[in-house]
């Protein structure tokens, strides 16, 4: 496979697309408008149609936000850390990887906001002089998340955007439609010298460093809006590990998720190839021991603690009125995911489409049966009467959170290349000199 065909079958991918993606474009934004006319009467009619009351006052919506932060946590998985490991069989996925990383994390900070009784003041979640002389309480969980997240965006968006560079050159240099002159700006003059691959390459690997700690930092931070709590069930060390180890998890379900469907409509199977959703698959087994190795010791701990309401809380979970949630969760996260041990499961992109969809269902639910269930069972007995419901609201939200994502996403891949060019010739062999037909051109 020569340069120029790497080029051509990759930029093909940028052509006008056919059904199957305007079918899942128009799906997407149908999705997305549910969620958006949702948020609207929210705005105007209050948070009580969330259904939010005493004691439960966190629900659906900080367990999207968790949900979508953890998801964004694989993108730098894959493409920052397996990059510092120099793991070759990283180039196929990477990019869309990167991509989802920025998506989620959008989705992820809109949670914040929603969550606000007068989401139009969300600014003043910014620590930022003003007038009236007013600060935020940096004690705060919102505030940490804020600067989680911008902090997070911000790398990831530097990170995606400078691996992109070289390929905006060569959509510039083959693209003839209105996105030229957009290529023409974003690639900010790429000539391919080799003064330009230099910087190109140590800045790369600066902001793989760089984004390295954030897995750890940014998904740890989030778990310290439960931790540092008292109420049982949340007032745990072993958050931090547990929430990042959990994150990597659903993250990899969701990449799977994404590129099986994405490779046949873009017909990249020659790039992303069997063998790479297999490793994907042992990542995700990794992390699924990682995640069930963390139940066992929650249970553990409320057990050696000798507390009876960290007992009686984790009882409830398992029997209680959230039962059901908890045990699919463990159906989902810890059962299922015991297949890809078998590697025919592991290279038949059937079966691993079908398992990451059940794990973001366990992931998602996993992450709703800590918050509700901690509430709903506190200190006080006289607040443990009733299950919390989610209402139609909260649902719908959530459906438009999943149809922002996957708009983005479709839009991205459909106007970026989704597999990177410039490392998937890195990774080629070098030609024997004299074959014309694996001619080794000059980098574009």
């Amino acid at each position: 496979m020569s340069f120029a065909t790497i080029n051509d079958d990759i930029l093909r991918t940028l052509r006008p697309p056919g059904r199957v993606y305007y079918a899942g474009l128009a799906l997407a934004l149908a999705a997305l408008s549910i969620g958006v006319l949702a948020f609207l009467y929210q705005a105007r009619t209050g948070m009580g149609v969330a259904g939010y009351e005493h004691p439960v006052l966190w629900a659906v919506y900080i367990t999207n936000f968790v949900f979508w932060v953890g998801i964004a946590h694989s993108g730098t998985l894959i493409s920052a850390i397996l990059f510092l490991f120099r793991a070759k069989w990283r180039t196929a996925v990477a990019r869309a990887a990167e991509a989802m990383t920025v998506f989620a994390v959008v989705t992820a900070a809109l949670f914040p906001i929603i969550h606000l009784g007068r989401p139009w003041f969300f600014y003043w979640l910014i620590p930022y002089p003003n007038a009236r002389e007013l600060w935020v309480n940096f004690r705060s969980p919102l505030i940490w998340d804020v600067f989680a997240i911008t902090t997070y965006l911000t790398v990831s968006v530097m990170f995606l955007y400078l691996g992109l560079m070289p390929d905006l050159a060569a959509a510039r240099d083959r693209i003839t439609d209105w996105r030229r002159q957009v290529y023409r700006v974003l690639s900010l003059g790429w000539l391919g010298t080799n003064r330009q691959w230099r910087h190109y390459m140590a800045l790369y690997g600066f902001f793989a460093a760089l984004a390295t700690p954030l897995v750890v930092s940014v998904h740890s931070v989030v778990s310290w809006d439960f931790a540092v709590s008292i109420l049982p069930g949340w007032h745990s060390t072993i958050f931090a590990p547990y929430f990042v180890a959990g994150a990597i998890f659903s993250g990899l379900a969701m990449v799977i998720t994404l590129l099986v469907p994405l490779r046949r409509m873009l017909r990249l199977e020659s790039y992303i190839r069997v063998h790479h959703f297999e490793n994907l698959a042992k990542l995700m087994l990794m992390t699924s021991l990682i995640v069930s190795y963390a139940y066992m010791v929650e249970f553990f701990i409320a057990w050696y603690s000798g507390s009876p309401f960290e007992q009686g809380t984790f009882y409830d979970r398992m029997f209680g009125q959230y039962w059901a949630y908890s045990w699919m969760m463990f159906t989902c996260n810890v059962c299922v995911p015991l297949l890809l041990f078998s590697k025919t499961v592991r290279t038949n992109l059937r079966s691993l489409f079908v398992i990451s969809i059940l794990v973001n269902i366990g992931m998602w639910l996993e992450r709703y049966v800590i918050i509700v269930s901690s509430l709903s069972h506190d200190f006080d007995p006289a607040n443990w009467s009733g299950v919390y419901e989610p209402t139609w609201v909260e649902a719908a939200i959530t459906v438009g959170a999943f149809g922002l994502f996957l708009t983005l996403f479709l839009l991205f891949v459909k106007n970026f290349p989704a597999v990177s060019i410039t490392e998937m010739k890195e990774t080629m062999e070098r030609p024997a000199e004299g074959d014309p037909a694996s001619a080794w051109p000059e980098p574009v």
